[in-house]
C-alpha cells in the first residue's frame, strides 16, 4: 500500500460522518464498504491527490470502498490527458468491478469525460463492446459511457442503436438508463 493510499484512508476516516454513510447506503443499495464522505470531499481529494497518477487511480480501485472508486474515476478524469488509451485500458479494467450505479455513472460520465471529444470513436467502441455483456452494470456502463453525446444530433442515430437492444432489459438499473438516454433526447440534450 502506497503512502499516497495510507493518506487517503486516514482522510476518508477523518471526514466520515454517520449521516453520510446512511444516505449512500440509502440511495446506493448493495454490499460494499462505504467510508461516509461525502462527494463534494471526494472531488477536493482528487484534486489533492492527482499527482499519484494512475497508479494512484488502480491501488484506489482496487482497495475498493465505495468512496475509493469514486476517487478513482475522479482521479482519472483529472489525469486522462495525460494517456488517453491507458485511461481507456483503465476503463476497460474497471468494467467487471462496477457493482453499483454510482460508481457505474462516475466511470460512464467522469473518467473520461477530458478525452470524450477527442476519443468519441473508442469510447463509442467501448460502449459496443459493453452493450451485450453478462454482467448489467457493463449494459448500463455502455450508455453511461455515451450519455454526453446526447447533446450532439448527429451521433443520435448511433446512440439509439445502444439503446435499443437494452429497452426491454430485464435490469432496473440498465432500463433507468435506457429512460434517462431516451429523456436526454426528448429534451433535445
Amino acid at each position: 500500500m502506497s503512502d499516497e493510499l495510507k493518506a487517503i484512508q486516514k482522510i476518508l476516516i477523518a471526514k466520515s460522518s454517520k449521516d453520510a454513510a446512511l444516505a449512500y447506503r440509502k440511495f446506493v443499495p448493495g454490499e460494499m464498504k462505504i467510508y461516509g464522505v461525502r462527494t463534494p470531499e471526494l472531488t477536493e481529494l482528487a484534486k489533492q491527490f492527482k499527482a499519484g497518477g494512475f497508479d494512484l487511480v488502480e491501488e484506489l480501485w482496487q482497495a475498493g470502498a465505495l468512496e475509493e472508486k469514486i476517487l478513482a474515476a475522479k482521479i482519472l478524469q483529472l489525469i486522462a490527458k495525460k494517456d488517453a488509451a491507458r485511461s481507456l485500458n483503465l476503463v476497460v479494467q474497471f468494467g467487471p468491478g462496477i457493482d453499483n450505479w454510482a460508481v457505474c455513472d462516475a466511470i460512464g460520465m467522469q473518467a473520461l469525460q477530458t478525452i470524450r471529444k477527442t476519443h468519441q470513436k473508442e469510447i463509442f467502441a467501448l460502449a459496443k463492446e459493453y452493450n451485450s455483456s453478462k454482467n448489467f452494470w457493463e449494459r448500463r456502463l455502455s450508455l453511461v459511457l455515451v450519455e454526453w453525446y446526447t447533446r450532439e444530433p448527429s451521433l443520435h442515430a448511433e446512440i439509439k442503436k445502444l439503446v435499443k437492444p437494452l429497452e426491454n432489459d430485464p435490469e432496473y438499473y440498465v432500463r433507468k438508463a435506457v429512460v434517462w438516454i431516451n429523456k436526454n433526447f426528448m429534451k433535445g440534450k
